[in-house]
């Protein structure tokens, strides 16, 4: 192997963290630019729609977990569950089923509230918003070139998981503690 083949390989990083960047970056200036509707999206048996989000939130976070363990098995982690015919496709529909109660969270939060910073906690949810649409983005480009260094996809779905985590903190979390499980 020449010195430059580990460079030629890092250098196939560049297009998914780039369209990865570029999603964050085009999300964050739409909900910064887009005057918030105040319209929300809500669904029946919920009080309100701060609550819908908080529950979406929380399952999207719960599925998460079931991703960063069955991928810890998949790349052999964790030996108990390391080999298992179901493992891979719980880890393809946990993440599909993540990403899919995300949508009405994100297109609530985008229409209704827009990308604020009039707060700190809410500043940080506005960026991590960004920042794990844009990682989802390059973790999808990840999975799906050929030739991709070994570190990336590790990376990016850490950083999904990491975006996803944060966002919970900063929203469900400060909900759940504020006005109560059940509201």
């Amino acid at each position: 192997m020449t010195t430059t083949a580990p460079v030629r390989t890092a250098s196939r990083a560049v297009i998914p963290l780039s369209v990865g960047a570029a999603v964050a970056i085009a999300l964050g200036v739409y909900g910064r630019l887009h005057d918030p509707t105040g319209v929300a999206i809500n669904v029946a048996g919920f009080s309100s729609p701060q609550s819908v989000k908080a529950w979406l939130a929380t399952l999207a976070l719960l599925l998460a977990v079931v991703q960063l363990v069955s991928a810890g098995a998949l790349f052999g982690h964790i030996k108990a569950l390391a080999g298992r015919r179901w493992v891979g496709p719980l880890h393809r529909w946990s993440g599909r089923a993540a990403i899919a109660v995300t949508l009405p969270v994100v297109a609530h939060c985008l229409y209704a509230l827009g990308f604020r910073y009039d707060e700190p906690r809410v500043l940080i949810h506005s960026l991590l918003g960004c920042f794990f649409y844009g990682a989802f983005a390059a973790k999808m480009l990840t999975l799906s070139r050929d030739g991709m260094p070994r570190w990336l996809l590790p990376a990016v779905g850490g950083a999904v998981f990491t975006g996803l985590a944060g966002l919970w903190l900063t929203s469900s979390l400060w909900f759940f503690t504020t006005f109560g499980i059940i509201r």
